[in-house]
């Protein structure tokens, strides 16, 4: 390397080096590791659609949502996940910030793992919900943290492949949870109701997390915002060797070093230039929440009030869910060669139409047809979203800035999982659709106006 040891240390010095590594095995691999961590996230997260009508067939939760804001349906308990959600990113989105991004993805996944452990053990629709609180505490967390830790340690010229491929492992487990909630809820093995498998599954994540953690450094984009420069320029060192052995031949000399913001505290949300996309992000995920989890939490419900049996519906809902993983893979061709704002407008686009078509349809073919559409629009505006949020923070604030917008979508779910319940049992299916509808239509004007470019730009300029 030609680069003086005071040129290295420096935080823009740090970023530029980080931005100019090529996407060898050893970045790659960063990737798949949290890509793991984003499975076992999005498993807990996800479930809900698969063990609901289960929970209502043993009692533990009922068929109806008693009352707008009734506590023991399936309405509270996606409520009460939501609540967890909306506290983790919100009030402890800056964790990630403060004591940097490794520590935090590895104790918030051990934490909604053990709250896990106590949801499968609850037999009343309290516990039951207090203990999905807590578990979307860490899960809060720890969504925000893999979003800041990914954007950090990808190049600039592969974040959106590196979002689409970690979203890509991610989803995996939506065939995964669905699979198990078809072959587990009717079979109850050892006599153990079906959905407490499939919750107690997810608590695989702890001894996992053992494995991801030694495989993965310190961002140290973080590092060097902390004034840890010298550990910063060792972490990144190691990092570039590896990739220099992998790559064949000598580095590319950094590009240019972007001026580094000095914004590192919550009052630096409100700044000019910061303060207008917290507010844009906020708007955003106030309702394309309403999209994604409007079909992903509530698709087996929505075919049963449909005229379709459970065992049906959940074998519907297994064939759908194996487009999960797709959504993702089709954004690793498209995630650095196309603007990422317009990708999130088309995605909606896709979902507003598709919506539409599933809440009128009673043919099978058709049923999964638009499925399959709905879920690849949905994880495709996810990846893309989920990269986009992160790209346009500076280092200091990320997480806790992230988290912060990130919140109002958790906020959302939990008013328009009671609002949903409410269509679908007045409107039907078709009700809670037109209300999706409305919401994508928000989201493709409210980013495609105002949102501003970020694909293939270092994230230091993004955040100027």
């Amino acid at each position: 390397m030609n680069d003086t040891a005071g040129a290295r240390l420096s935080a823009a010095a740090i970023s530029a080096r980080i931005d100019r590594l090529p996407a060898t095995r050893t970045i790659w691999t960063y990737v798949v590791l949290l890509g793991f961590g984003m499975f076992f996230e999005l498993y807990d997260l996800l479930f809900t659609a698969y063990v609901a009508p289960s929970l209502v067939k043993s009692g533990v939760l009922t068929a109806q949502t008693r009352g707008l804001f009734g506590a023991t349906g399936v309405a509270s308990f996606i409520a009460a996940l939501f609540t967890g959600l909306f506290i983790g990113t919100i009030l402890c989105g800056f964790l990630a910030d403060r004591y940097g991004r490794r520590a935090i993805f590895t104790w918030s996944l051990l934490w909604y793992s053990a709250a896990n452990i106590m949801v499968a053990l609850q037999t009343d629709a309290f516990g039951l919900n207090l203990w999905r609180l807590v578990s979307g505490i860490g899960l809060g967390v720890e969504i925000i943290t893999i979003g800041a830790y990914l954007s950090e340690l990808a190049p600039k010229g592969m974040r959106g492949r590196a979002f689409a491929v970690n979203q890509a492992i991610g989803f995996v487990c939506v065939p995964v949870a669905s699979f198990l909630a078809f072959t587990l809820v009717p079979a109850a093995p050892f006599g153990i109701e079906g959905w407490r498998w499939v919750v107690l599954i997810g608590a695989l994540a702890a001894p996992v997390v053992v494995f991801l953690r030694r495989g993965l450094p310190e961002s140290p984009r973080w590092l060097a915002k902390v004034g840890r420069l010298a550990e910063a320029d060792r972490v990144l060192s190691t990092i570039e060797a590896r990739v220099e052995a992998e790559y064949g031949k000598p580095l590319p000399p950094p590009g240019p070093e972007e001026q580094i913001s000095p914004a590192s505290s919550f009052m630096d949300l409100w700044i000019p230039g910061v303060r207008g996309r917290v507010i844009l992000m906020s708007v955003f995920n106030i309702f394309q929440t309403i999209g994604f989890y409007g079909f992903s939490n509530w698709v087996p419900s929505l075919l049963v009030k449909q005229g379709i049996t459970i065992s049906t519906s959940l074998g519907y809902t297994t064939v759908i869910a194996l487009a999960a993983p797709v959504g993702p893979l089709i954004g690793f061709f498209l995630g650095d060669r196309f603007e990422r704002k317009w990708i999130i407008v088309a995605a909606a686009g896709l979902i507003l139409v598709c919506g539409l078509v599933f809440g009128q349809t009673r043919e099978a073919a058709l049923i999964i047809a638009m499925g399959v559409a709905l879920t690849l629009g949905n994880n495709i505006m996810s990846y893309s979203f989920h990269a986009y949020q992160q790209e346009l923070f500076p280092t200091g604030i990320r997480a806790r800035a992230a988290g912060f917008v990130y919140s109002w979508s958790r906020l959302s779910v939990i008013f328009s999982s009671f609002i949903i319940a409410f269509i679908l049992g007045t409107f039907g299916a078709f009700g809670v659709f037109v209300f999706i509808a409305a919401a994508m239509a928000i989201v493709m004007a409210t980013i495609g106006l105002f949102g501003p470019r970020t694909t293939n730009l270092a994230l230091e300029k993004i955040a100027r």
